[in-house]
C-alpha cells in the first residue's frame, strides 16, 4: 500500500451551529486526491494530554490515506466555550457539526470515521445512534451502550465510589487554561472556565435511579437507531467488558464485530497484560472496507474473537496473560452451552440448601477485588488473592474439575432470600481455586437489593420476607484446569469498591442456582499480528512515577491511603511540562459501615518559562445511613499566587438503599 507523507496542522478552528470554534490536530497526506477522515473528539488535551498516544494512530492512519483530525471538545484543551456534563446534548450536537465540517472540506470524500476509547468510545456509540449523513464507520473501545446500570457511576444499581475520583479527575482536567502559544487571551479564558466548571459528582449522585438522566445516551434504550458498522474492543481487566456482547446482541441494523483481549483499559497496541495486537492493522482493515469500499474481509471475520485466559496465580499485576485466541462465527454462540450448578450445603452443582445460609455485612470484605477499570494510574488495581475477601463471604465450592472448564460469557446466579432491613447489596464473586487454595477472581456482579424488578425505580425490601434476585455477571473468557475449583463467593458489602448500604443487613440465603456459559463446542483458533513498533516517545521524563499504600486504624475507622505520583514529564515539541499527583484516603466504620468516607485530591501543574499553573481539587465525599454530603474545593494557581479558589457543596439524601 502507498504510504503518504504528511501535513500535520496544530490548531485547526471548526465552527460549530452556536458560533462556538472548536480546536482541532489534523494529520493529512500530502499532494493526494481527497481522502476520507478518521475524527477522535474527547476532553484530554491534545496538546498536553493524549498526544503521545494520538501519535501511535493518527500519523499512521493519515500516511495510509487519511485526514486524521483529534478534536477537544468543548471548554477544554484551546476548544472555545464551557463544558457542562459528560454526553451532553450540547456534546453531541458539537460532534454532530465537526463531522458535518468535515465532510464538507475539499480535502475529505465526504466519508467519516469515528473512533475512541473511553469518553471517545461512548460518544462515538452515542453519534452513531443519531445517524449523521456523513458517518460511516465506527471505532469504539473500552465503552458503555447503559449509562447507568454498567458506568463508572453506578454497577447493578450499587453506587461505586469510583465515581468521587472520576468527578475529581475531570475537575482537574477541565478547570487548566488552554495553552498560551496557541490562545492569546488564555487566562481570561482560564478564569471564565473555573468560574464556570460544574459539579458534576452532586447531579451523578442526585439521580439515583435508571431516569431519563442516564437514559440519554444510553443507546440501549435502542440498538435499532444504530445503522452504522461499529468495532467493540476491549478487555477482560477492563471495567467495561461487557459493552461487546451487548452490541454483538442488540444492533441488527448493522455489521458489528468484537474483540476482548486481556487487557486493562487502554488500546490494544498499548494495554497491559500483554499479549498486544496490532490494532494500527486490525482497524485499518475495518476503515478500508467502510470508507474507501475495498474488501478487506472484516466481513467475513467471526463475530467475537475472544482471548481466553488461562488460570492463573492471583497477583496485583500482570506483564502478560497465558492463554489462547478464538474465533466464533456468531454471537450468541451455538459453541456455549449453559451448565446450571445448584447451590448447596458449602457446595456448588451438588444437591441444594438444606438449610439457609446467612450473610452479614462485613467492612472487610471487598479489599482484595482491585478497581472498578484498571488503567494504570494508581495502586491496587487487578484483584489480589480473593482468600481475604471469601473468609468474609458465604461460599459454595464445586468438586475438583475432572476436566478443563472454560467460562465464556456471563454467568448469572438467581436467588431466593431475605434482608432484615429494606435495604441490602449482593455482592457476586466467581473465583478459580487452585489445589494450594489461592483463589483467582474470575468476575463478578453487583445488585443493589432495592433494584431486583428494574432500575427504573427502588423497591424497599420488607424485612423478612422473601424474595427473588437475579445476579448477572460480567463477561469473561477463562479456563480452569483440572483439578481446580469454581468457587461461589456472596457478600453484603465491598468496600472500598461500592458504597455501603445505609447499615449492617443480614441476608437469609434460601436457594439459589449458578448458570455458567461454558464453552464445550468447537472454537476457530486465530492469531493477530503483533503490534508495530511505537514512535519516540516525545515526553522527556523529569521524575519517575511512585506509588505508595497505607493502611491503619484510626478514630475506630479502618483507612486506606493511597498515593499515586505520576512523575513530571516534559514534551520536547511543545515545551510543556506537566506534573501530576493523586492522593486518596478511604475510611470506614467497622461497627457502623454506613459511616464512611473518601477524600480524594488531584494535583495537576503546568508550566514552559514564563507559563507555571496548578490546579488543586480536593473532594471530600461521605455518607451515614441517610445522607451523602459532597464538598469539593477548586484552587487554581498562576504562578506562586492563589488566582482562584471556589466550594461546592451538596447533601443528597439516599432513597435508594
Amino acid at each position: 500500500m502507498t504510504q503518504h507523507a504528511i501535513d500535520e496542522t496544530p490548531c485547526t478552528a471548526i465552527p460549530v451551529r452556536d458560533g462556538c470554534q472548536l480546536s482541532a490536530r489534523i494529520w493529512q497526506p500530502v499532494d493526494s486526491a481527497p481522502v476520507p477522515a478518521i475524527l477522535e473528539i474527547l476532553p484530554y488535551r491534545k496538546r498536553d494530554g493524549t498526544e503521545t498516544r494520538d501519535a501511535t494512530t493518527h500519523p499512521i492512519y493519515a500516511a495510509h490515506g487519511y485526514a486524521c483530525l483529534r478534536v477537544d471538545l468543548r471548554g477544554t484543551g484551546e476548544s472555545e466555550g464551557l463544558f457542562d456534563d459528560e454526553y451532553s446534548e450540547q456534546e453531541l450536537c458539537d460532534i454532530e457539526d465537526v463531522i458535518a465540517w468535515i465532510a464538507a472540506q475539499p480535502w475529505c470524500t465526504g466519508a467519516v470515521g469515528i473512533m475512541g476509547i473511553s469518553w471517545g468510545g461512548f460518544n462515538g456509540l452515542q453519534v452513531a445512534a443519531r445517524r449523521p449523513d456523513a458517518l460511516k464507520a465506527v471505532i469504539s473501545a473500552c465503552s458503555s451502550v447503559d449509562r447507568f446500570a454498567d458506568d463508572i457511576h453506578y454497577k447493578g444499581g450499587c453506587e461505586l465510589t469510583e465515581s468521587v475520583n472520576w468527578a475529581t479527575h475531570i475537575m482537574s482536567w477541565f478547570s487548566l487554561p488552554p495553552d498560551p502559544e496557541q490562545t492569546g487571551n488564555w487566562r481570561d479564558v482560564w478564569l471564565n472556565r473555573l468560574e464556570n466548571t460544574p459539579f458534576a459528582a452532586a447531579e451523578w449522585a442526585r439521580h439515583r435511579t435508571r431516569d431519563a438522566y442516564w437514559r440519554h445516551a444510553s443507546i440501549c434504550e435502542d440498538f435499532a437507531a444504530i445503522n452504522t458498522p461499529i468495532l467493540s474492543i476491549s478487555g477482560w481487566h477492563d471495567g467495561y467488558r461487557n459493552t461487546p456482547a451487548k452490541l454483538l446482541e442488540g444492533v441488527t441494523n448493522s455489521p458489528v464485530k468484537a474483540i476482548i483481549g486481556p487487557w486493562n483499559h487502554k488500546y490494544p497496541h498499548i494495554a497491559t497484560p500483554e499479549p498486544r495486537i496490532d490494532f494500527i492493522g486490525e482497524s485499518l482493515r475495518w476503515w478500508d472496507r467502510w470508507l474507501k469500499g475495498i474488501d478487506t474481509g472484516v466481513e467475513a471475520d467471526p463475530a467475537l474473537r475472544a482471548y481466553v485466559m488461562d488460570s492463573m496465580a492471583p497477583a496485583r499485576t500482570y506483564p502478560e496473560r497465558a492463554g489462547r485466541w478464538v474465533g466464533l462465527p456468531d454471537w450468541p454462540a451455538p459453541q456455549v452451552t449453559t451448565r446450571d450448578m445448584p447451590l448447596g450445603d458449602g457446595s456448588l452443582g451438588g444437591n441444594g440448601l438444606s438449610a439457609p445460609v446467612s450473610v452479614t455485612t462485613d467492612a472487610r470484605a471487598g479489599e482484595a477485588i482491585g478497581r472498578y477499570f484498571p488503567c494504570a494510574y494508581g495502586a491496587l488495581e487487578l484483584p489480589g488473592d480473593q482468600q481475604h475477601d471469601d473468609a468474609r463471604a458465604a461460599c459454595f465450592d464445586s468438586e475438583p474439575l475432572d476436566a478443563p472448564f472454560t467460562v465464556l460469557g456471563a454467568p448469572v446466579l438467581r436467588l431466593r432470600l431475605s434482608s432484615d432491613q429494606p435495604f441490602g447489596q449482593l455482592v457476586v464473586r466467581l473465583c478459580d481455586v487452585a489445589p494450594d487454595g489461592a483463589s483467582t477472581l474470575i468476575c463478578y456482579g453487583l445488585l443493589n437489593l432495592q433494584f431486583r424488578d428494574g432500575f427504573a425505580q427502588a423497591v424497599p425490601l420488607t424485612p423478612g420476607a422473601p424474595v427473588d434476585a437475579t445476579v448477572t455477571l460480567d463477561q469473561m473468557a477463562y479456563r480452569l484446569p483440572a483439578g481446580h475449583r469454581l468457587r461461589l463467593a456472596v457478600q453484603t458489602s465491598c468496600w472500598p469498591l461500592v458504597w455501603p448500604a445505609p447499615g449492617q443487613v443480614s441476608l437469609s440465603l434460601l436457594n439459589g442456582t449458578l448458570s455458567l456459559p461454558e464453552l464445550t463446542g468447537d472454537a476457530q483458533s486465530i492469531t493477530f499480528d503483533a503490534p508495530r513498533p511505537l514512535p519516540e516517545s516525545i515526553l522527556r521524563e523529569h521524575r519517575a512515577e511512585l506509588e505508595q499504600v497505607e493502611r491503619a486504624r484510626e478514630n475506630g475507622h479502618d483507612v486506606i491511603r493511597i498515593r499515586s505520583d505520576f512523575g513530571a514529564y516534559e514534551n520536547v515539541e511543545t515545551g510543556l511540562l506537566q506534573d501530576c499527583l493523586l492522593e486518596e484516603t478511604y475510611a470506614i466504620d467497622p461497627q457502623d459501615v454506613a459511616k464512611a468516607s473518601i477524600l480524594s485530591v488531584w494535583t495537576r501543574k503546568m508550566s514552559r518559562g514564563d507559563f507555571n499553573v496548578a490546579t488543586i481539587v480536593t473532594a471530600r465525599f461521605e455518607t451515614d445511613a441517610s445522607q451523602f454530603r459532597l464538598k469539593t474545593r477548586l484552587e487554581a494557581f498562576d504562578g506562586d499566587s492563589k488566582l482562584f479558589e471556589r466550594t461546592f457543596e451538596d447533601t443528597i439524601e439516599r432513597n435508594a438503599g
